[in-house]
């Protein structure tokens, strides 16, 4: 049964203490919870929201360059946010902070409250049951490629086991075990987090369905449909299942899940909870704020990302501050934050076990070296051992085709026997990728008789819907080393009124060249994708100017374009009806 929202008072105001709140920013603390909230005060009216940044759950203070204004920033990334509107300024045109309910009660004072409803997987709690050995056991396979044995049933996690992903940007570091075809097609069931090519992988479920068309997925409800580009893929799924969030979807007697949405991009990722007689399995993927960053604490096992370097930025950046020892200093920074985030993370949900995992890949194709060399990446072993220094935790680094029997473990956590890593002189990293394969499908686009008419220009911009934003944009095609292309594309695509002028225009705007390997652009046009396999796969080169993330022109690039791609056949038709010339390629 699903309990009702609460009304939670995260900090009562005294009267006294309301008069005396300044007008403008307020960072107060409540001393009983450790919790901060800040509180805007205007004349007689009050906003007020977490202390706690939308990226990373940093904490917002006052800058001296903003002390006279409603300006607060994270100190973890800069963030800024507005708190007279609740709208981040830094990035802009971006998110909005969750307020809290001011609620004015008769003796002045003000209490601020937080609707919050219950965590889900408290609903008909279950009592753990102690586990025989070998019945609950988990394997790694690759990646974020988990196969679990759940009594009689058979559940993997995300398989992506060939082929690259985010185009060509991205490829396994460990080689799958031999069998791991059989593996994926004995499961019950498949749990796909989300859309990204490194979860859901088309090569790896083409090989599926040819085996086994109808093994139950099952995917969360998002606002973009995980399986958005089934029909077009080609891939023959036939039981694929969306279920809602926060509620336990019942396997038999003993098993059960639940998917949760991440409170940061709800729109698209997603997390989850197995239950196999009592015992929890929480696997957060990829999700920067999963469930609202409420979680369940002290289940069996943990698993979550670790790795850092799933973006472009700030690799594929250069001009003005980007130089080589900015952006070397930035990534070690950053990663090192991430490290303790996850570190603390696991310390505060306090897990039996915790496994890290959804980071093993590499740059391998010989021109991302630049990439490969740039983009270090936390070491799942680091994070253990730090893990291991602040808590009693235990820690599995997994090796492809070892086994965790989570029975084992809980009744002796010295048990050697509770981790069976794979025989001796197993292949445990990749050491070739078949490139040709991959890579000659994917060039096919790039001589499409589409582009032989400059004017697919205007029809894949438009067909993408996204205008009335003051931003210019040059689009540059490029060879593999991301020089000019002969004779190839290169364009201005404004988008305050979605033209395409010749020359930048007079009035000022936020202007970006985005340089794009040919091969890569032409295939994402063709075929209506996401340009997630253009930025996060690595396979762009930007200059901005100012350097300013714009939110709103990535966001609607990356995860709200259109569901079905271009229709090229009508454009086609159109264009040699309209007696228009074919080119080979056109320099714009």
């Amino acid at each position: 049964m699903i309990m009702e929202q609460r009304a939670n008072t995260l900090l009562h105001i005294t009267a006294s203490d309301v008069a005396s709140l300044k007008e403008g920013v307020n960072l107060l603390r409540n001393k009983e919870t450790g919790k901060n909230v800040i509180v805007f005060k205007n004349e007689d009216e009050f906003r007020a929201c977490k202390n706690l940044c939308k990226h990373q759950g940093g904490t917002f203070i006052k800058d001296i360059e903003d002390l006279d204004s409603s300006i607060v920033r994270c100190t973890k990334h800069n963030w800024r946010l507005d708190v007279s509107s609740m709208k981040y300024v830094n990035p802009p045109d971006s998110f909005c902070q969750e307020e809290l309910v001011i609620e004015k009660n008769e003796d002045n004072s003000i209490s601020l409250v937080e609707l919050d409803p219950p965590n889900p997987w408290d609903s008909d709690p279950k009592i753990p049951v102690d586990l025989e050995v070998g019945e609950l056991q988990i394997t790694y396979l690759t990646h974020a490629c988990m196969e679990l044995k759940l009594g009689q049933k058979y559940m993997v996690f995300d398989p992506w086991l060939i082929g690259p992903a985010f185009a060509r940007g991205w490829w396994l570091l460990h080689e799958p075990p031999s069998d791991w075809l059989d593996r994926v097609c004995h499961a019950d069931l498949i749990y796909i987090s989300h859309m990204h090519s490194d979860h859901l992988s088309y090569p790896t479920l083409r090989k599926l369905a040819e085996r086994r068309p109808d093994i139950p997925i099952f995917v969360g409800n998002t606002e973009r449909p995980v399986f958005w580009y089934l029909d077009q893929s080609d891939v023959n799924l036939t039981n694929v299942n969306v279920v809602p969030f926060g509620i336990w979807q019942q396997v038999d007697a003993d098993l059960r899940f639940m998917i949760l949405m991440d409170g940061v991009h709800p729109e698209m990722d997603t997390c989850i909870i197995v239950e196999y007689k009592g015992h929890k399995i929480l696997n957060t993927v990829d999700c920067t704020r999963p469930n609202g960053a409420k979680l369940p604490t002290d289940v069996d096992v943990m698993m979550s990302d670790f790795a850092g370097g799933a973006s472009g930025f700030p690799m594929t950046f250069s001009g003005g501050k980007f130089t080589e020892e900015w952006k070397a200093q930035f990534i070690k920074t950053e990663r090192k934050k991430l490290l303790h985030y996850k570190a603390q993370l696991v310390k505060d949900l306090n897990p039996r076990i915790y496994c890290p995992f959804a980071g093993y890949f590499v740059e391998a194709h010989p021109s991302d070296k630049y990439i490969k060399e740039t983009n270090i990446k936390n070491d799942a072993a680091t994070l253990n051992q730090l893990i291991t220094k602040m808590s009693n935790v235990i820690t599995w680094t997994p090796k492809p085709g070892a086994v965790l029997d989570v029975g084992r473990v809980l009744k002796d956590p010295s048990d050697r026997e509770a981790i069976v890593d794979p025989p001796e002189g197993t292949k445990i990293f990749k050491d070739s990728w078949d490139f040709g394969t991959y890579l000659d499908a994917m060039s096919t686009s790039f001589k499409d008789e589409i582009f032989n008419y400059p004017s697919w220009i205007q029809e894949y911009f438009t067909w993408a819907g996204f205008k009335g934003y003051n931003l210019v944009v040059r689009m540059i095609e490029t060879d593999e080393d991301f020089v000019d292309l002969p004779r190839g594309y290169n364009y201005l695509v404004d988008f305050s009124d979605l033209s395409f002028p010749t020359k930048r225009p007079t009035r000022d705007h936020p202007y970006e060249e985005i340089r794009s390997r040919a091969t890569v652009m032409r295939h994402v046009v063709k075929n209506g994708l996401l340009w997630d396999d253009l930025y996060i796969g690595f396979q762009t080169r930007i200059q901005r100017d100012p350097d300013i993330y714009h939110h709103q022109f990535w966001n609607h690039f990356q995860i709200k374009l259109p569901l079905t791609p271009p229709d090229w056949n009508a454009f086609l038709e159109q264009e040699k009806q309209s007696g228009n010339n074919a080119q080979k390629c056109s320099v714009m």
